[in-house]
């Protein structure tokens, strides 16, 4: 929160409580300091994935409304982390617009992206439901996927086959998990643009697995 937000929250506090606002000007200026320091880290607003937005203003209000007693910092920064914990437990990185394969380079977007939500610059991006269905449609869903990638192999001799055609088990297992096949999309990820039904690459080189982007690209298709 800028010191700017802070100044505009303690002139709301005063006017919906105007007995307990400061008499003198140097009580103001050092509530003024307090509150701009414990504040610092707490957003003015913040967006939420279901709509319950955050105002520190609400909390304020709220707390005047409520309680008999004068209102703190504690009273904004208290509810604003329960609120930043909430938001992130239902929070899902999604894969940034960076080559996976830069480690640095991708840590440091998933960072960047995580700050944004604490600081109420971007929205969560809400955890993916599980199918509907009962789960015998979800097996045979299942099954029904698994059998376009090719016919029934017993699961001993496929998983000794795995290393050997990589690409298909990377397939295979995003398909057990529940996932659409990458294969019916093609890649969005600016360095690769595979097409449908080709593999990914990097650098001009074929991958065994696919770009986060491509995942993405196909569960977006799947739930459209």
């Amino acid at each position: 929160m800028e010191r700017k937000h802070v100044a505009a929250l303690l002139a709301y506090a005063d006017r919906l409580d105007p007995t307990r606002a400061p008499t003198t000007e140097a009580a103001a200026a050092e509530r003024f300091e307090q509150w701009a320091d414990l504040l610092s880290d707490v957003a003015p607003t913040a967006p939420h994935p279901e709509g319950r937005h955050w105002d520190a203003s609400q909390a304020v209000r709220r707390h005047i409304a409520t309680s008999p007693y004068p209102i703190k910092p504690s009273d904004v920064s208290r509810p604003w982390h329960d609120f930043r914990r909430d938001i992130l437990s239902r929070h899902v990185d999604p894969a940034p617009d960076v080559d996976p394969d830069d480690e640095a380079a991708y840590r440091a977007a998933l960072t960047a992206t995580r700050h944004a939500i604490e600081t109420g610059q971007a929205v969560a991006q809400p955890r993916t439901a599980l199918p509907a269905g009962t789960r015998e449609e979800r097996e045979a869903a299942d099954a029904e996927h698994l059998a376009q990638l090719g016919g029934y192999i017993p699961r001993n001799i496929d998983q000794a086959l795995a290393a050997h055609r990589p690409v298909k088990a990377e397939r295979r297992r995003l398909v057990v998990a529940g996932q659409p096949d990458p294969y019916t999309v093609p890649c969005p990820w600016g360095a690769c643009r595979a097409s449908a039904g080709q593999r990914c690459q990097t650098a001009g080189r074929p991958r065994v697995n696919f770009h986060h982007a491509r995942i993405d690209a196909a569960r977006a298709g799947a739930a459209a």
